[in-house]
């Protein structure tokens, strides 16, 4: 597809058993230094659509970075590079008018770097998603330095007209984008830290709730948002910079767990929420920008 008059990619998988109807999408993005096949394959992806009957969708990114490619992720990947958010945009229309496909029902995950470029969508533009799932990356904003030394969410870059629920996932031991914050400049402010922002931005009345949900994970969860905008994290002691679940080894990036599946959570949660938080239809008839 063209996208700011750019040729760009996205594979798309349709599960076997779906008929020509309306179907829901999952978008997965890959992480920085990955491609899309990379992120089917770390997902398990495949597998979950031919279960729960959606499509999905790993876009490529257009930045090369080592043996893969980058997003161009406002505010912190820097000046140049191609409008990304304008290509989510772009894909999205292109997956609606194949008529298939029911983009007012997107589960939008990705890991890493992904989870970094879909947190801001949703930022930027809340009404073209149903929920998110960033892996090992949420994020509320830009990294801001305080005074006193602190790194915060830049509530200015991250103030959405309309509550988006959020799921996500997190180690413990991320060596790449740490728990408690620190790291890379683009990192900066911690998960916890960016679950409170979306409790704040959801208008969450109630939590932080941490739950054991096995022996080494935990859900922190907040609730009576508005819209019934759930924000939760699911915490995995000693896991590192990896995908919950996945059959692929991440190497020096760390342990991962196989206590829990994130991308069949994530479809859960999605599903427990699709109709309590229906994207504007007006939002896909109008201009992109």
């Amino acid at each position: 597809m063209i996208s700011e008059g750019m040729e760009r990619t996205a594979t798309v998988y349709k599960p076997s058993s779906a008929a020509a109807a309306d179907l829901p999408v999952h978008l997965t993005l890959h992480g920085s230094q990955m491609t899309a096949a990379q992120q089917i394959a770390v997902s398990g992806i495949e597998k979950s659509a031919e279960r729960h009957r959606f499509l999905a969708v790993a876009p490529q990114g257009a930045m090369p970075l080592g043996a893969g490619y980058q997003w161009n992720v406002p505010g912190v990947t820097g000046t140049g590079g191609p409008d990304d958010e304008q290509f989510l945009t772009d894909l999205l229309r292109t997956l609606a008018a194949t008529g298939c496909t029911d983009t007012h029902r997107v589960l939008a995950t990705g890991y890493s770097g992904g989870g970094r470029m879909v947190s801001q969508y949703a930022c930027d533009h809340p009404d073209r998603v149903t929920a998110i799932a960033p892996i090992a990356g949420l994020r509320a904003g830009v990294p801001v330095t305080r005074d006193d030394g602190t790194v915060i969410p830049d509530v200015a870059t991250c103030a959405p007209k309309q509550p988006v629920p959020v799921i996500t996932f997190h180690g413990t031991a991320d060596p790449e984008n740490p728990y408690a914050g620190g790291g890379k400049p683009y990192w900066g402010y911690g998960a916890t830290t960016a679950l409170a922002s979306w409790a704040r931005i959801n208008h969450c009345q109630r939590g932080p709730v941490t739950a054991a949900v096995s022996a080494h994970v935990d859900k922190i969860s907040y609730s009576g948002c508005r819209g019934r905008s759930d924000v939760e994290m699911y915490s995995t002691e000693g896991d590192g910079h990896t995908w919950p679940g996945s059959d692929v080894s991440f190497g020096p990036m760390g342990h991962v767990t196989q206590e829990i599946d994130a991308t069949e959570l994530a479809w859960q949660f999605f599903q427990d929420h699709a109709n309590n938080h229906a994207a504007l239809p007006a939002a896909h008839n109008r201009s992109a920008r």
